[in-house]
């Protein structure tokens, strides 16, 4: 098959680049190359020297076109990351990821094209708060907790009905999608787009709500990326990772090399098109976790500083339920935790790791994004 990868130089993309290359396709990358990502723009080392690589920009539709003739599978990996930094670099995100999208599926619909199947990565971000259960009420689904609530350092969701601390439980593709960010809309608008173009248009389409992805070629300069590896960042600089609220949050992470089998499964399975799957583990691992694992596997004794502070529009706990590609494709994620973050460890020995945590939480500071 001729395959796309739009943001095939980025982490993701370029494992995804890569396992199609070793399955015997023909892959063309389309990548920007974004600065806050690669370090001056360069092409970075691990791109696959079998795959053919376009320099250009989502924004730039003729470029977007020319990638897109004689492709038959793309995978929309392209897209700006950072929760935070997308509060205040508002039109920068919403051009890549809500525009940059709109160039494509334009294309897909008024250029002549041998397009079969799109696959699409969204976010658990779009969820908002995660699923829940409340000893009393049953089911919620909660809004953001309020800031005053925080301020008192009450840090646990509260049932809206009777103010109940509630149990976190597997959040499900069914559950409301309660954007709490521009990152978090811009990625439910490529979502929805894409979707409502594909069952428009009879092509297979495919979305995916990832969850905390980890893993060798993730940016450790880049201060907007995954947690995981922003506290590696810190921790190969011998600074303390910086923990918001009380460190007991949690989350679900997942190794890179899981979501690009995942993303893999539903290329070659018709019973994916049309369908929006959960990409996570399905465990639940607090932010505090992962930075004393961290620390213990590089043999460091530092411990993290918990702030107690909170930012705006930060979820308390969102882990997947991953029942339906489970049931649809039988994907199950092989990696563990322990061997994930081993990974990624001896991997960061190989590359310089600038901390810009401090600077990052300067902006957000001064955006009024923490408290």
């Amino acid at each position: 098959m001729k395959v796309l990868v739009t943001g095939g130089a980025g982490f993701i993309g370029s494992f995804i680049v890569d396992e199609l290359v070793r399955r015997g396709h023909r892959v063309r990358i389309f990548d920007n190359l974004e600065p806050q990502v690669h370090p001056g723009g360069e092409k970075p080392d691990y791109l696959n020297p079998d795959a053919e690589f376009i320099h250009a920009d989502l924004r730039d539709r003729d470029a977007l076109a020319r990638a897109v003739k004689g492709m038959e599978i793309i995978f929309h990996q392209a897209a700006m990351v950072g929760v935070g930094q997308s509060m205040y670099q508002i039109s920068r995100y919403i051009e890549a990821n809500s525009l940059g999208t709109a160039n494509l599926l334009d294309i897909l619909v008024n250029d002549k094209h041998e397009v079969r199947k799109l696959l699409v990565p969204s976010s658990m971000s779009t969820y908002g708060e995660g699923a829940y259960d409340c000893p009393a009420c049953g089911p919620v689904s909660p809004p953001l907790r309020t800031e005053e609530q925080m301020a008192r350092g009450d840090w646990e969701v509260r049932c809206p009905a009777c103010g109940a601390a509630c149990l976190p439980v597997p959040t499900p593709e069914t559950k409301p999608q309660e954007t709490n960010s521009i990152y978090a809309l811009s990625k439910k608008d490529q979502e929805e787009m894409s979707i409502l173009i594909g069952r428009s248009y009879r092509l297979p389409t495919v979305a995916f709500r990832y969850f905390n992805v980890y893993g060798p070629r993730q940016s450790l300069s880049n201060p907007y990326t995954g947690v995981a590896a922003i506290f590696l960042s810190r921790l190969k600089n011998n600074h303390r990772p910086l923990v918001f609220e009380d460190g007991h949050q949690s989350r679900d992470f997942i190794s890179v090399h899981d979501v690009a089998r995942a993303n893999l499964a539903a290329m070659e399975d018709s019973r994916a098109d049309g369908r929006i799957y959960n990409v996570g583990a399905g465990g639940q691992v607090t932010v505090l976790d992962i930075a004393e694992t961290l620390a213990r596997l590089l043999g460091l004794e530092i411990q993290p500083e918990v702030l107690g502070k909170f930012r705006k529009g930060d979820v308390r706990h969102c882990f997947a339920d991953i029942t339906r590609i489970k049931t649809d494709l039988g994907f199950e994620p092989e990696v563990t935790l322990e061997d994930g973050m081993a990974e990624l460890i001896e991997w960061s020995r190989t590359v310089e790791a600038e901390d810009r945590v401090e600077q990052a939480t300067r902006e957000l500071a001064e955006k009024g994004l923490v408290e």
